[in-house]
């Protein structure tokens, strides 16, 4: 099976948390934390900061890790590196996703995750 590496950053700021809606491929429409595939070379923090750079116009400060999430899609296995996020500099510009919103806690139900971004929500709610 496929093997895939991700990094997703889990914008914070004022009690909520900054999602994307997914505007192209097989989940398009899916709800997300940013953030995408590891280069080769690349740490996971440099991943994250390369990425939302290029999808959503801003600098970010990468903060602790959450949690490393394990998920087998039916076509390959996810390894997603989710870590705590702030914004340096910018105003999360929409460059790749369809939507984006800023949910709080109770907010976090209220769109459809994609599957393995739930057991990151399932701890983000476990932790309050």
């Amino acid at each position: 099976m496929k093997h895939i590496e991700v990094v997703a950053a889990v914008i914070h700021s004022s009690g909520k948390v900054f999602a994307t809606q997914r505007g192209y491929g097989e989940f398009k429409d899916g709800w997300e934390f940013p953030g995408g595939k590891i280069e080769e070379g690349e740490t996971p923090e440099e991943a994250l900061k390369r990425e939302i750079s290029e999808e959503l116009d801003t600098l970010i400060e990468v903060e602790e890790k959450i949690m490393t999430v394990d998920y087998d899609y039916p076509q390959f296995h996810l390894t997603m590196h989710c870590y705590w996020c702030s914004v340096k500099e910018g105003d999360l510009v929409l460059k790749e996703a369809e939507d984006a919103r800023w949910l709080s806690l109770n907010e976090l139900d209220s769109v459809d995750w994609l599957p393995a971004d739930k057991v990151l929500i399932e701890e983000l709610k476990r932790r309050q």
